[in-house]
């Protein structure tokens, strides 16, 4: 087996130094803030609840995502996909996404994952077993639809 050009590292929020903490936010804003010119508050208190995978190469953060852990009111969920810009075009996204797919199996067994994804990334999420649970609704000024990948 290839070794993986990058190193997986999953931890709360706790766990953080305040460089890597930073590092992580400052990529999220960066993305989904600036970058996609949607005013909304990134950080929402909800980061201390969930676990973030990280995937991070010669010590540089490329790429994050936020996993969500079940509730009697939802599956567990993946959000805050976020590839760094000057690393793109690599399918970090869809690596990403398999490490927290694999993630979410190893620690939630049995359960589907969800997502919320932008409506433009309806396509790749199905390429990787999601499938629309509902109609398109707009959050934040972008189209999403909510998805979910059956439990394997």
């Amino acid at each position: 087996m290839l070794a993986r050009p990058y190193e997986v590292d999953l931890r709360r929020m706790e766990a953080f130094s305040a460089v890597d903490l930073y590092a992580m936010l400052k990529l999220r804003v960066d993305v989904f803030v600036v970058e996609q010119e949607c005013p909304y508050p990134e950080l929402d208190g909800n980061d201390a609840d969930c676990l973030h995978l990280r995937l991070i190469a010669d010590g540089e953060l490329i790429a994050c995502a936020r996993l969500w852990r079940p509730t009697p009111e939802h599956h567990p969920r993946i959000g805050r996909v976020a590839v760094s810009p000057g690393h793109r075009g690599k399918r970090l996204g869809e690596a990403l996404m398999r490490e927290a797919i694999e993630a979410c199996e190893k620690l939630y067994p049995g359960e589907p994952i969800a997502i919320s994804a932008q409506s433009h990334l309806q396509a790749f999420y199905g390429t990787l077993g999601f499938a629309a649970t509902s109609a398109e609704y707009v959050e934040d000024g972008i189209p999403h639809v909510d998805m979910e990948r059956p439990a394997s």
